[in-house]
């Protein structure tokens, strides 16, 4: 791409906050991974047209193996049967933790933020494999072995990764539990994965307060008769917490009895890593399965690529390991690049919202790594919390989990970079193992809310829904599809191969199918519109909810908002918004809210246009959300077509009270009997 071509990307007006060259991204610190357009472009098109060689190429550069592979690739979307570096051997706890202890033993690994930071520690890699090994052989040393199931139901400690970590030292898979998820979705995933041993602790800490873990735990596992034994972290030592005798014991007491080193078990590379558990609209959820170097090589790669972290950087990534973001870059990225994570118990807005920007300041923190949820949040706060500390150390700010908002974006990169940093807008999914398209750090120019390019080996395409054939050229949209196989993508659902063929290769045969929706712009660029059915069909006019509810949240009374389709007799589909409000005490007086619908309806109007204006604009206290913060449209959907009995699973959520709550507005504001 010419100088020219590249400055009117840059400056593209209306679409794109002036940006500094990407030679002057890092303006504190230079970039190394990649020097500009042109570098990501010529590996780009390497990746594809050559994916063997290339791949090959990069699971030597990032990855040590005890037995090198015969063959790069395997398999197709159309038989479902992928796979990656066949015949190869590794442990993905050695490509974390030994390789790294042996040529930098003091180096940090772990940089623990404690919910009351004056528990905080840090553990080096030392300290990290001489802990992994004692419970690596403990868990050996009661039974567990390769490709066994290990559940983890931990917070936010070094002990979660620690145990991720002893599991596949030994070859087990670990499926962490989401230390927020009640006891019956506990149940649910404990008794799926047929796990024998669960990890946990006594209680936990966050925002200020006690969690009740192993409380929960307890009555979880009344209906998990497979359990065998509980290994229990102390990390209150409350000494009320129920121990059952025979089957809990605890950390500490049982893994002085072991040394500090143990050996890893070297697995074929597509040997299962770990199962990840991930709530569809129907139905219990489904265990996602990622195999060992094909994860393990798309989380190095995009971490260095995306982000350009380097072995002299630090990570923070403000995700939970019940999540992937937690998986990929809170552990198995950072480590297998050998550079320190930061390990955050608490909540962002406890004792105070200066919380992120004191944590980057203490550990002087390169890159954080966050989702808008948050971001919103914090903007909404004010700037006074911010200005208390130097965040001169950091070079690149990540976004993930949704969408992030043009007004989002801006602030990020004015308040919390000042300008100079490299905003990566990620989109992938858990599925995904690792990001699909991403601004590439110092190579890839940024455009506020645009997921921009594919990464290395993603030959991204957007389908026509109607007719099933692929969109070429730019200035299009439809459903965004993968053509050809990567390394990092989950193999399968876990004992239900058909459930895994129907949800992501058998929509589009040939494709592997997100499920979202996207454009594609006139410099080939993706924006992400949010999910398939998240874009309703008004008399002909295909809209993006994600578009209508940025055009809400321009209102200064809006703080968030969600925009879903329902049957309509006369137009085939209806807009439907809810709207939360920053003042909530407005929710009560009846005619400011006429008022406040009339004026959102004329907005959206005048934005997008007569036709999509929302048919019924609900306004609610609080929207149903997961516990990582994502708005659940299904749930509002269902409720706004009077279909609240049959919401499906709900056990991601972090607040199914607001289901009756919304049921109740719905009945009472436009008369939708549930």
């Amino acid at each position: 791409m010419d100088e020219e071509k590249l400055e009117q990307l840059v400056h593209e007006a209306d679409r794109v906050v002036p940006r500094p060259t990407p030679k002057e991204f890092f303006r504190k610190q230079p970039h190394k991974s990649l020097e500009n357009i042109s570098d990501y472009e010529r590996l780009y098109k390497e990746s594809i047209e050559n994916p063997d060689g290339f791949f090959g190429k990069m699971a030597h550069k990032f990855l040590s193996w005890d037995r090198d592979f015969d063959k790069v690739s395997w398999g197709s979307f159309e038989q479902g049967d992928v796979a990656w570096f066949l015949g190869g051997k590794l442990n993905a706890c050695y490509n974390c933790v030994d390789r790294h202890a042996f040529a930098h033993p003091d180096k940090p690994a772990i940089i623990f933020e404690a919910d009351d930071e004056k528990e905080s520690r840090i553990l080096t890699f030392k300290d990290l494999l001489q802990q992994v090994c004692q419970v690596a052989e403990l868990l050996a040393s009661w039974g567990i072995k390769k490709g066994d199931i290990v559940a983890i139901y931990l917070p936010m400690t070094p002990e979660a990764l620690i145990a991720m970590l002893a599991c596949v030292r030994i070859g087990a898979l670990h499926s962490c539990i989401f230390a927020g998820f009640s006891a019956g979705s506990i149940k649910e995933r404990v008794f799926d994965a047929h796990s024998k041993v669960v990890i946990t602790c006594d209680e936990g800490k966050r925002g200020g307060k006690i969690t009740h873990a192993k409380q929960i735990l307890n009555e979880a596992l009344k209906e998990c008769p497979e359990v065998e034994k509980v290994l229990v972290y102390k990390r209150t030592g409350n000494p009320k917490v129920e121990m059952v005798e025979g089957r809990d014991f605890w950390w500490q007491k049982e893994c002085e009895q072991f040394r500090g080193y143990f050996p890893p078990v070297p697995v074929d590379s597509e040997d299962p890593l770990f199962i990840l558990y991930t709530s569809g609209s129907t139905g219990t959820p489904k265990g996602v399965v990622h195999c060992t170097a094909g994860y393990l090589l798309g989380a190095a790669m995009t971490t260095r690529y995306v982000f350009d972290l380097q072995p002299e950087d630090t990570l923070f990534t403000a995700g939970d390991v019940g999540w992937i973001t937690g998986h990929t870059y809170s552990l198995y990225g950072p480590l297998v690049l050998g550079v320190p994570t930061i390990v955050f118990e608490g909540t962002p807005a406890y004792p105070d919202m200066g919380r992120f920007w004191k944590i980057v300041e203490k550990y002087k923190a390169t890159h954080f790594y966050v989702a808008p949820t948050a971001l919103r949040m914090l903007k909404k706060s004010g700037e006074a919390e911010i200005d208390k500390y130097d965040l001169s150390s950091l070079r690149t700010l990540g976004s993930v989990g949704e969408p992030i908002a043009s007004e989002i974006w801006k602030w990020y990169d004015e308040k919390i970079g000042h300008g100079c940093c490299h905003i990566a807008d990620t989109y992938w999914q858990t599925e995904s193992g690792s990001h699909l398209i991403a601004p590439l750090a110092g190579a890839v120019p940024t455009k506020p809310g645009a997921a921009t390019l594919p990464f290395f080996g993603i030959d991204a395409v957007i389908i026509d829904p109607q007719t099933g054939k692929v969109l070429e050229g730019n200035d299009v949209e439809g459903v965004l599809a993968v053509r050809s196989p990567w390394p990092s993508m989950a193999r399968t659902v876990y004992q239900c191969h058909q459930r895994f063929l129907n949800a992501y290769l058998r929509p589009y045969p040939g494709f592997y199918f997100t499920g979202d929706g996207a454009g594609r712009d006139h410099d080939g660029y993706y924006w992400i519109k949010g999910r398939v059915d998240d874009v309703v069909n008004v008399s002909g006019h295909r809209l993006s909810t994600g578009e209508i509810e940025a055009v809400l949240l321009e209102s200064k009374k809006v703080s968030e908002s969600a925009v879903v389709g329902i049957g309509d007799d006369l137009t085939g589909q209806a807009v439907i918004a809810a709207v939360q409000l920053k003042d909530s005490h407005l929710v009560h007086d009846a005619e400011t809210m006429i008022a406040l619908r009339k004026e959102l309806r004329l907005l959206v109007r005048k934005v997008i246009g007569p036709f999509a204006a929302p048919k019924s604009i609900i306004i609610v206290d609080d929207l149903p959300k997961t516990r990582s913060g994502k708005i659940i449209r299904r749930i509002l959907r269902k409720v706004c077509s009077g279909e609240a009995k049959s919401i499906g699973d709900t056990s991601t959520m972090a607040n199914p009270h607001v289901i009756v709550n919304l049921v109740s507005e719905v009945e009472q504001q436009f008369g939708v009997k549930n």
